[in-house]
């Protein structure tokens, strides 16, 4: 079929509407008609090279909400009809990582980058008569995708598509961070560094799990207030700065947890991260950089005799066959606030538009929202 998308062809270059062709589903495929696309910041990452793709042109987008519309075989469990979200991850189940319970490691996730389809090895997506990359095999930022079935999670229809996109990526990795990989326990103090989507998941997840004090850090204004709307005890432009104030409110035994959702990471400032923890403590990195970059400031001597720990976190460490339902039924249940994480809704022809806003700061998470002139 053909409908159209938002495509990137080269390194710096803005997002591009253009006509594409989306094959039939083949075993384990089917085809959604997405309702809602999430605007995260790591699709940015394609265009500044952050994250390397095979090749061009990508298709972008990998936070998306939407109904099912065509099942091909194989695909038990999943019904024309069905609301489902995408999850940005897949999870087989079966793979070494999935049987160890590393659901987010899933070996399926090997071939994300790579644009050949998990169940043949073909590509699904072409533009101007060549094979379209997706986005981790999804690429929602067209109003249809058709994808693996280790891909989609069915959920509740009852649940507002433009908060069920959110949980396809955004908010289950914040919210992971701090109930998996970070494991804050009544009573910790927090630190969250970086206000966007994933870090006031992250700050919501730290609330629920039974957090003391939860400290901000982000250089954007409106962001902090956000942080302290999202259940903050205060919030700093900068890392010095919330040394300062997070040692004069701990009597200096600072952050038990200390969670990095920063647009982008850099190794140079790892170390102050590190400072933010407390010995004994737990400081994780959700934040992507460049996977080229190598070169870390972290004192070693201060790792070894302060007994830290640095944890890496992908997804939040979770499963999202569990946990994307979990999220949206403490959503329902009016304890994990979604609906004031969406700033703003976009059409896709926004979408450089939503970058911006992205980037300067202007949203917490925004979204685009297909219509059916979008089909």
């Amino acid at each position: 079929m053909k409908t159209k998308g938002a495509l990137v062809w080269d390194f710096g270059q803005p997002w591009s509407i253009e006509e594409i062709e989306i094959g039939d589903p083949r075993k384990g495929e089917v085809k959604v008609a997405l309702e809602t696309a999430g605007l995260c910041h790591s699709d940015h990452h394609l265009m500044t090279g952050d994250i390397p793709m095979a090749d061009f042109p990508i298709l972008g987008g990998h936070e998306g909400a939407g109904v099912i519309v065509e099942a091909g075989p194989d695909t038990e469990g999943l019904e024309v009809g069905d609301h489902v979200v995408m999850s940005f991850i897949p999870s087989c189940g079966s793979c070494p990582a999935c049987q160890t319970g590393l659901r987010n490691l899933c070996d399926l996730g090997m071939g994300l980058l790579a644009g050949a389809s998990v169940s043949d090895g073909s590509f699904r997506v072409q533009a101007k008569g060549q094979n379209v990359i997706p986005m981790s095999l999804l690429g929602t930022f067209s109003p249809y995708v058709v994808v693996h079935r280790t891909s989609v999670v069915k959920i509740d229809p009852t649940i507002p598509f433009e908060v069920a996109c959110l949980v396809g990526c955004g908010v289950t990795t914040g919210y992971g961070s701090a109930v998996r990989s970070a494991e804050i326990r009544p009573g910790d103090d927090v630190a969250i560094v970086g206000i966007g989507g994933v870090g006031t998941a992250a700050l919501q997840g730290a609330a629920i799990a039974g957090a003391r004090r939860i400290f901000a850090v982000d250089p954007v204004e409106w962001k902090r207030e956000q942080a302290l709307k999202f259940g903050a005890r205060e919030a700093y432009p900068d890392v010095a700065t919330a040394l300062a104030g997070v040692a004069a409110a701990t009597g200096g035994r600072m952050c038990r947890k200390v969670i990095v959702t920063v647009g982008r990471a850099e190794g140079r400032d790892v170390e102050s991260w590190m400072q933010l923890t407390a010995k004994g403590g737990t400081c994780v990195l959700t934040a992507m950089g460049n996977v080229t970059d190598s070169e870390t400031k972290l004192n070693l001597a201060g790792l070894t005799l302060l007994q830290k720990s640095l944890q890496g976190s992908l997804f939040g460490g979770g499963n999202p066959q569990f946990d994307i339902p979990e999220l949206l039924t403490l959503y329902q249940l009016g304890q994990l606030n979604l609906d004031d994480m969406v700033t703003r809704e976009y059409r896709l022809e926004q979408i450089n538009d939503a970058y911006r806003d992205m980037l300067e700061g202007r949203n917490i998470r925004g979204v685009i929202r297909y219509s059916e002139a979008d089909r």
